[in-house]
């Protein structure tokens, strides 16, 4: 059975109780990039387990809370952890969030992930703008549509803001940031991909690979938001050497040691586009 609107709205008024100032702009953290959050003034923050029909994020890295916030001057929402389909929940569950922050007023959208580099000029550390998707999970739009939110066939030609994308590619070249720009494969998880299944993505013309992203970034466009996307790669994904293994554990500590390089530029580019 879908969510209902009146769900949605429960949980939007629930928030809107307690930050009477709603920003315009949220932030998805994902693996190991919850430490941005950290980097918030002014912060509050809301457990998960707190709002009514959120779901409890519990994969790795992943703390669970929605905070308010500032990022530079401007205000933020930043979920600190977000859900996945590999974890049991259905897509309108790992989807919920983004109704409820389109209910809420939220008109851009920023998402950010640990990804496994299929594409082989790519190293751990680096960041990559997705400028596409390949989504190879069910689609959340899948059931009833409710008009309220979106159209039944929503276009996904332009599924990430290309004025973002230019927007966050000047302020790289600006502060000397190395950029890489790419196709993200979102998969389902939660086994690691085989080399096999790596060579094949990349003939289908994926550069990195993960396991969410992709349900949100469709939801957010069926409800009119602007997205922008980014992959720290944590991996590399092409080069199986004899002692190659993927460990969640070191997929965190790479992408926490991009945390510091993700905050100027997802600073820069809220206060750019604001």
């Amino acid at each position: 059975m879908k969510t209902s609107l009146s769900t949605y709205q429960e949980a939007a008024d629930f928030l809107a109780g307690l930050i009477p100032d709603m920003p315009q702009t949220a932030i998805i953290l994902g693996s190991g990039l919850g430490a941005l959050a950290d980097r918030l003034t002014d912060a509050t923050a809301i457990p998960y387990a707190a709002i009514p029909h959120f779901a409890r994020s519990t994969a790795t890295g992943h703390k669970g809370n929605l905070l308010f916030g500032r990022l530079g001057s401007q205000s933020v929402m930043a979920m600190q952890g977000r859900f996945h389909y590999y974890e049991g929940y259905t897509m309108d569950q790992v989807t919920f969030p983004i109704r409820v922050m389109a209910l809420l007023g939220v008109r851009r959208l920023l998402v950010s992930n640990a990804a496994g580099g299929i594409n082989n000029t790519f190293h751990v550390g680096d960041l990559m703008i997705i400028r596409d998707h390949i989504n190879m999970m069910p689609n959340p739009l899948i059931g009833p549509n409710d008009e309220r939110f979106g159209p039944r066939f929503p276009d996904m030609t332009r599924a990430y803001d290309r004025d973002l994308i230019r927007a966050a590619e000047e302020i790289a070249l600006e502060q000397g940031i190395t950029l890489r720009k790419g196709v993200y494969v979102g998969l389902t998880g939660p086994s690691y991909e085989t080399p096999a299944e790596y060579a094949a993505y990349g003939r289908l013309g994926g550069d990195a690979v993960g396991m969410s992203t992709v349900p949100e970034v469709i939801v957010a466009r069926h409800a009119g938001l602007r997205v922008f996307g980014m992959s720290v790669i944590t991996n590399e994904g092409y080069h199986f050497a004899d002692d190659f293994v993927n460990d969640a554990d070191e997929v965190v500590r790479a992408a926490n040691r991009a945390t510091d390089v993700m905050t100027r530029l997802f600073t820069a580019l809220i206060e750019r586009t604001e």
